[in-house]
């Protein structure tokens, strides 16, 4: 099932669960002293362009719109962001599992999950941890703090 996901500001907790720094990505951050790839999009905009869905992505961007969470099943925070040299996407953050990330439209991220192609540029979700341990553990990083 493919979720959509758009989000309302609100107030994070002094203390987020979960590690300091997420597990190692198979490719760093642009920047990153060890880092592989200049454009750390590449993933996302290469799933986009192929249409290809399922995809593990690891990636950074800049918060274009807060939409209003959704609350069909399990709730989720939609955050719209514009990847870095690549398309627009939606960020589906299950607020069952994670807690909410404090944004705000201009800020940056980066984020590990999975893509799912649509032609407005994909929703990236699973950016938590699964509870069944059956899914890759997913994140959201933003002002030094890990959301999952």
């Amino acid at each position: 099932m493919l979720v959509a996901l758009y989000l309302v500001r609100s107030h994070a907790p002094d203390v987020v669960p979960g590690p300091t720094e997420p597990p190692a990505p198979s490719t760093p951050p642009s920047g990153h002293p060890e880092s592989t790839s200049p454009n750390p999009a590449t993933p996302v905009t290469d799933a986009f362009r192929s249409r290809r869905s399922n995809v593990e992505v690891r990636t950074a961007g800049r918060v274009v719109r807060l939409l209003p969470d959704d609350r069909q099943g399990s709730p989720h925070e939609r955050i719209l962001v514009r990847v870095e040299g690549g398309p627009t996407v939606l960020v589906a953050h299950n607020l069952d599992l994670a807690p909410r990330v404090p944004v705000a439209v201009g800020d940056s991220i980066e984020l590990k999950g999975e893509y799912e192609w649509n032609s407005k540029g994909g929703v990236v979700h699973w950016t938590h941890r699964d509870p069944e341990a059956r899914h890759e553990t997913g994140w959201i990083r933003y002002q030094g703090r890990l959301y999952q």
